[in-house]
Order: structure tokens, then C-alpha cells, then sequence
């Protein structure tokens, strides 16, 4: 491998390892899979001093999932037109883990031409992306700056590029199965929720409506009574409808951080419920995105219990972040309940509750929940955790 790297931005000569650890640390400073695969090619080509480059994930179908270039404005690669295919020096590079380089790709015989408004290029370099074994993308560079091929120091640094990229991919693929899990669950939970409460306050509605009708020639003083129920249970149902529908907006927990989204969440809550609501946050540390999601759903559960069923007139939520630790409690005023009943995952108590589901979340991090509450005296629910 070459001894130096200068600068594209300022022309400063620095060691090729400190180039490299560069474009590392760029890319594992994103989560999502196109800002990565994004920053990826775009270090590759600074790193090569290519005037072009691209990266290629395919999919099963004989295409490309995603092709992701660099050195090309959107113009240009709007009118080159539809994705390639994999075939040609764009498919081998995907057949086996072999890097290729050439001083003239139309020289060959695997070329089969440049589609309609497609820059003409000569040097050629295919660096596979390998994870566990499998090809999983490609990069592609094309016309080397200042030269007319592309050196074996160039494919020793974009192939140890492509070893970190690989592993920047796979992480991006789990954050994103990772949120269409948690989408699933948060789902799952609003299902339960609207069977739970809306469906039940619909029902009691039905009845009460009933009575009222049976009511009103017999004892109209019992019928208003009834009415009165009724919009009671009418209001609860809305509030109730409203909490579900704004829940449905996704928290985007990771780009915002988990003090600024719980904030969101608890403005949106006063909107719905004539509840004073109070947040305070400490520290000014990050926790791992996946630590801060599963902290936001065990308050989103704590919250829930509190607004649904507590009766509060008052709530605090505090959450305070130092060092890798972390402790978010949520307490209110409300009727509070024995915490000494069995609220494991067969008991109705603790579905309704949505206890089992914060235990749940406390034991993948490692956490301790502790329930504080008796009947009468409210309840604080509050999550330590030594090492987020």
C-alpha cells in the first residue's frame, strides 16, 4: 500500500492509514443504509482519486437494489436513464470476490457498451464488498486522476475500504430490521389498545344508549342520567382515538435523541389530555439509539398507564443521562394500584398494564424497573441502567 494520500479538499499529503480511518469514522457516524452506502463511494473516490465512482448492492432478480454513484451531477445521471443490469464488468465484479483493474474497460471483451448519454470512460478498477463470504456490493471507479490506471496501492486501500464497508452495511441493514420490527410491535400494541379501551367504551356506549331509550317514558330523570354517561363515554373514546392517532407518528427517536423526542411526545400529550404534564432532562451525554428507542417505548407504556388509567391530575417524567448511564422515571398522582399483584405475562392485570412489556424492554438492556406504588397514593415507575 502506498505510503501517502494527499488531500483532495486542500492538497496536504497524510498517511494513507489516517485517509482510510477517516472515511471509516465518517461512515459508522450514520445508521440508515443510503447515507452509508452514500458516504461509502463518495470516500472511495477520494480515496482512489477517481473522477468517477459508484457502488452497486444487487437484488435477486438479475439487477441492482441500489446503485449509488459519485462524481456525477444528477443531470447526468438522470439521462443516462434506468438502472443497469448486472451483467458485463459490472456482473462479474459480483460473481466472485476478485478485484479487476484496467487501463481501457472498452479494451474488455466483457464490455458491451456505453448506454445513450453516459460519460466515456477508460481506467477501470471492480473491488468486490465481501461479508461473511457472500459479494454483497461492488464498487466501481473509473478514470483515474492524474494517471492512466489505477495502482495496486489504490486497490489495497479501496479493498480495505470495502472489508469496514461491509461491515457499515450490515449494521445498517439490522438498524433498519430493527425499526420495521419496532414498527410491527408499535402496531401490535395500538391493536391492543383499541381493543382494550375503544372497543370497550364503544360497547358500553351501545348499552348505555340502550338503557337511555328504554328509559325515557319510564324515568326520564334515569334516562338523562344515561345521556349523561353517554358523553362521558363519548369523550373518553375521542381522547382515546386522538392518543392512538397521534401515536401513530412515528418518533424519530434516533435522529433527534431521546430527551428532544420525549418533549414532542409530551407537548402532543397536553394537546389530548387535561393533565399537567411535566418533563426535565439532565446531561448532556447520547445514548445508543437502540438503548434510547427501547427507553422512549417504556415511557410511552408508563404514560399510557398514567393518562388511561390512574386517574392523575398531575405527572412528571425526568430523565437523566451521564456517562453511559441512564435513569428515566415517570411518576403521577393518580390511584395507583398494588404493585404486589402478579403481573407476570399470563395475567390480565399485567397486559392491561402494559407491565410485562416494560419488564420486557428493561431485561433486553440489561436494566432495573421498580414499580413504586399502593392504592391511593399514585405511582412512579423507574428504569436504572448502568452501562447505555
Amino acid at each position: 500500500m502506498r505510503d501517502g494520500f494527499s488531500c483532495p479538499k486542500c492538497g496536504t499529503a497524510i498517511p494513507a492509514y489516517a485517509a482510510i480511518n477517516d472515511a471509516i469514522l465518517a461512515i459508522t457516524g450514520e445508521l440508515a443504509l443510503e447515507p452509508v452506502l452514500e458516504k461509502i463511494v463518495h470516500a472511495a473516490r477520494e480515496l482512489a482519486h477517481a473522477r468517477y465512482a459508484a457502488l452497486g448492492v444487487p437484488d435477486e432478480e438479475g439487477g441492482f437494489d441500489r446503485f449509488i454513484t459519485s462524481g456525477m451531477t444528477s443531470e447526468q445521471w438522470k439521462a443516462i436513464g434506468p438502472l443497469p443490469r448486472t451483467h458485463g464488468l459490472l456482473g462479474a465484479t459480483l460473481l466472485e470476490p476478485v478485484s479487476y483493474r484496467t487501463p481501457n474497460v472498452e479494451d474488455d471483451p466483457r464490455f458491451e457498451g456505453w448506454p445513450d448519454h453516459h460519460p466515456r470512460m477508460k481506467s477501470f478498477m471492480g473491488i468486490p464488498i465481501v461479508a461473511r463470504g457472500e459479494v454483497v456490493g461492488a464498487f466501481y471507479l473509473t478514470d483515474k486522476l492524474h494517471s492512466d490506471q489505477f495502482s495496486e496501492s489504490d486497490q489495497q486501500l479501496i479493498e480495505m475500504l470495502g472489508a469496514h464497508a461491509a461491515i457499515a452495511m450490515e449494521n445498517a441493514n439490522l438498524y433498519e430490521r430493527s425499526r420495521e420490527l419496532s414498527v410491527v410491535e408499535e402496531r401490535n400494541r395500538l391493536a391492543r389498545d383499541l381493543h382494550d379501551s375503544v372497543a370497550q367504551t364503544l360497547f358500553s356506549i351501545d348499552l348505555t344508549a340502550e338503557a337511555a331509550a328504554t328509559l325515557v317514558g319510564q324515568n326520564p330523570a334515569e334516562a338523562k342520567d344515561r345521556i349523561r354517561e353517554l358523553q362521558r363515554l363519548g369523550r373518553d373514546a375521542t381522547n382515546t382515538l386522538r392518543t392512538l392517532i397521534f401515536e401513530l407518528r412515528p418518533a424519530e427517536v434516533a435522529g433527534s435523541g431521546l430527551a428532544e423526542t420525549l418533549e414532542r411526545y409530551v407537548a402532543g400529550l397536553r394537546r389530548v389530555y387535561p393533565v399537567k404534564i411535566d418533563v426535565r432532562t439532565e446531561g448532556e451525554g447520547r445514548i445508543k439509539p437502540s438503548v434510547e428507542r427501547q427507553l422512549f417505548g417504556i415511557a410511552q407504556e408508563a404514560l399510557n398507564n398514567a393518562l388511561k388509567h390512574s386517574g392523575a391530575s398531575e405527572i412528571d417524567v425526568r430523565l437523566a443521562v451521564a456517562d453511559k448511564g441512564a435513569t428515566l422515571s415517570i411518576s403521577d398522582n393518580g390511584s395507583g394500584f398494588d404493585p404486589g399483584v402478579r403481573y407476570d405475562a399470563l395475567s390480565a392485570h399485567s397486559k392491561r398494564l402494559g407491565l410485562t412489556s416494560m419488564q420486557e424492554r428493561a431485561d433486553s438492556l440489561g436494566g432495573r424497573l421498580r414499580i413504586d406504588s399502593k392504592p391511593g397514593a399514585g405511582t412512579t415507575v423507574t428504569l436504572e441502567l448502568q452501562d447505555a
